[in-house]
């Protein structure tokens, strides 16, 4: 099956050959295997459902072949095949069986309801590809495809599988495709579909994928890594072997019956850890690790003491996920022991059932029928799977969508607690933030502080395993658009852009507002001379969709000229019988200094109140505030269509940055009598930075907080008083 995004008539994989010089290929051995499966756990009259959809593959597929030169029907049988292995239900089966048939043939969704049922028939919708959109790039299709499969992911689980077992096959049979594809897929594989497998706990799948990866993407690294562990593996035989020989002979002699069996990391396991940690092959010495498999909970714990007594456990290497799981339901005890020679050894004590659930994740407990006897396992997978929904409503496109989407496919690896004992996993790294969005939305949209284990700290302060966290809110709090810097969650990320964007559309559609109603003044008309029939004339010639809010926002986004909406109106309105309007001049825009998004004073020149000021309306930002004699707006005179008359109001209750320049003589106690002057006149200092030459004199760089024009001159004047202070300059770029 070819990549996301890429168009059926150009795929690498599928491709059309004459029926007449396709060569036979016997699959019946493979289809012997995959009856011999499905009569393990399915009755006759389903066996018999599920041969009838590889009839029907079989046959729409016909005279296609794969990149290999196989028929292209064993690709879906051997995804069905996977499926089988998991043991899923008939519908899923035949999904999987037909999962290409709407992609690469004419068969369409309907035949397939009509002949196999609806559940079938939406399961494979749900897998197959958009048609790309002309004119869209590669990166926006991919997008979009992934975003059409999650989506119906969180609709039903089995659609996750299929393109699993999908991928996994594709993976498999990877090498007969052109380089620069496989280097694609298999990028592809690594940073979205593993991650999805390892997220739903199919810990073998995202192994498996991960090493097809790494050998696609590295061939040259991973042949030569295959080989150095090939030649560590005897070299450490009696090390390996001796530790073997103790764990079995220690756990019987504890009264403990466990099964033991060693197991290799993983050839990209060693590879990121010599990467991230940039290790020589000789210095990662655990490669080896062992399994202890016993029959139940407490003997986990009995089992994980006689090792204790037998090797010296590593400290700080001891990790419980029996009491406190991975989000995928991963359960296991981790500890390290210092093994003969000194060679660190990592053991894994868990029950069977703990093995099954690490190796099959949420398809070892398949109860697809039986929505009310979910595991706790299918419980958080649903919880998950419900998020995706949470974040598509939050984001703004297909992209936005898939990137919060990458970020919580890594799963949690700190645990903290809520001031009532509730356990919450996060990703390391996470900050007050991410834990409060985690609580509620609502917690996360209104906090303004913290405390961390009982303390008052910051924000942005990253959290450790076992810290307890306090929110504090506040009623009329808005989110930070500076979270965005250090949040790490992708529902925090989704939902503070969601807000900020919802607040920038309801500021624009005011700011629009008041421009429109400076323009319609111009046209020699009141506001509201245009009543809601000219606005229903005028909005129903704009366009199907568009609302009169939509104008307004547009307007305010700089989107629409305001000047052009009210010529417009103003025709509309003598078009429809009214009086024609007599030109006037416009009224200013009265900027109060607190207007939000849509509103910026601009930073090159910092206006604040009693400096002349001009408007300029920027496509996309809204209404930008400058000083008259600011060097970007020389830069526009070509725009003057977008420029507004501003003014001050006369009273505003905010303070505005200003930066000021102080050269003064190089002394002790210089800065702290400036900063003195500076409280004393009733102005806070924002940030403060000095020159690194440091002669006779230096420089002093404040940004202050001042409430207008004449606080600032007033000041500046008390600084003059200081003998030191040779000169003082208002810094405007």
């Amino acid at each position: 099956m070819a990549t996301p995004g890429a168009h059926p008539a150009t795929k690498g994989e599928a491709t059309l050959i004459a029926p007449e010089i396709l060569a036979p290929v016997d699959l019946t051995e493979n289809l012997e295997l995959f009856r011999a499966k499905l009569s393990l756990y399915l009755k006759p009259e389903e066996i018999a459902r599920i041969e009838s959809a590889y009839v029907f593959s079989a046959a729409a597929h016909r005279g296609q072949l794969r990149s290999s030169g196989d028929p292209y029907v064993s690709h879906p049988l051997a995804v069905a095949g996977t499926i089988a292995d998991w043991r899923l239900d008939p519908q899923a089966l035949i999904a999987a069986l037909l999962h290409d048939v709407m992609e690469d043939t004419a068969i369409t969704k309907q035949e397939i309801a009509d002949r196999f049922g609806k559940s079938a028939a939406e399961l494979v919708d749900g897998v197959s590809k958009i048609d790309r959109i002309e004119n869209q790039s590669y990166e926006e299709a991919q997008a979009e495809n992934f975003r059409k499969m999650l989506l119906a992911m969180a609709r039903d689980v089995r659609v996750i599988l299929i393109k699993l077992a999908d991928r996994l096959h594709n993976m498999r049979t990877l090498g007969a495709v052109p380089v620069e594809k496989r280097h694609r897929i298999a990028r592809e594989t690594l940073d979205i579909y593993a991650p999805i497998a390892n997220r739903l706990g199919l810990n073998t799948l995202y192994r498996e994928l991960q090493e097809l990866s790494f050998l696609h993407l590295h061939p040259l690294r991973y042949r030569v890594l295959a080989k150095a562990v090939k030649g560590a593996r005897g070299n450490r035989r009696e090390v390996v072997g001796k530790i073997m020989e103790t764990l079995r002979r220690r756990l019987p002699e504890a009264g403990i019956a466990a099964e033991v069996m060693g197991r290799e990391k993983h050839l990209y396991g060693v590879y990121r850890k010599m990467r991230e940690k940039h290790l020589s092959f000789s210095q990662v010495l655990d490669i080896y690790g062992f399994r202890v498999i016993v029959k139940d909970i407490p003997t986990c714990y009995l089992a994980l003491g006689a090792l204790h007594g037998s090797y010296k456990p590593v400290p700080g290497k001891f990790k419980d996920y029996i009491a406190i799981p991975k989000a995928n339901g991963y359960q296991s005890l981790h500890t390290t022991l210092i093994g003969p020679y000194g060679t660190p050894v990592e053991v894994q004590i868990r029950t069977a059932e703990m093995h099954h659930v690490a190796e099959s994740g949420v398809a070892s407990h398949w109860l697809y029928k039986d929505d009310n006897a979910l595991s706790e396992l299918q419980q958080k997978t649903h919880k998950w799977l419900q998020s995706l929904i949470e974040l598509q409503s939050a984001s703004g496109d297909s992209a936005e969508f898939l990137e919060h989407v990458k970020v919580d496919l890594f799963p949690g690896e700190i645990y903290v607690f809520t001031p009532k004992g509730k356990i919450l996993g996060l990703a390391r790294g996470a900050t007050s933030v991410d834990f409060a969005y985690a609580v509620h939305t609502d917690i996360g949209n209104r906090c303004v502080a913290c405390r961390i284990n009982f303390e008052l700290m910051p924000l942005r302060t990253e959290l450790r395993n076992g810290d307890r966290i306090e929110i504090i809110t506040a009623t009329h709090a808005n989110p930070n658009p500076a979270w965005l810097s250090y949040v790490k969650s992708g529902k925090a990320r989704a939902q503070i852009r969601h807000f900020l964007k919802t607040q920038q559309h309801e500021e624009s559609a005011a700011l629009g507002e008041r421009l429109l109603a400076q323009a319609v003044t111009g046209q020699g008309l009141r506001p509201g001379d245009i009543d809601a029939a000219v606005w229903e004339r005028f909005v129903r010639s704009c366009g199907a969709k568009t609302t009169k809010r939509d104008v307004l926002t547009d307007i305010g986004l700089g989107k629409r000229l305001a000047a052009i909406v009210a010529r417009r109106l103003a025709s509309v309105r003598e078009a429809g019988g009214g009086k024609p309007a007599e030109h006037k001049p416009q009224g200013a825009i009265i900027i109060h200094g607190s207007e939000g998004l849509s509103v910026q004073l601009a930073k090159c020149c910092r206006p604040i109140p009693g400096d002349p000021i001009v408007g300029i309306i920027r496509k996309g930002q809204g209404l930008l505030v400058h000083t008259h004699d600011c060097r970007s707006i020389g830069k526009t005179h070509h725009e003057r269509d977008n420029w507004v008359d501003v003014e001050w109001e006369p009273e505003t209750a905010r303070l505005f940055e200003v930066g000021i320049r102080i050269v003064a003589e190089n002394r002790r106690g210089v800065l702290a009598k400036v900063a003195a002057e500076i409280a004393a006149g009733g102005s806070d200092i924002q940030n403060v930075s000095m020159d690194d030459d440091r002669g006779i004199y230096t420089m002093l760089n404040f940004t202050l907080q001042v409430a207008h024009r004449v606080h600032l001159a007033r000041v500046m004047r008390g600084l003059r008083h200081i003998p030191e202070v040779l000169r003082i300059t208002r810094t405007k770029e």
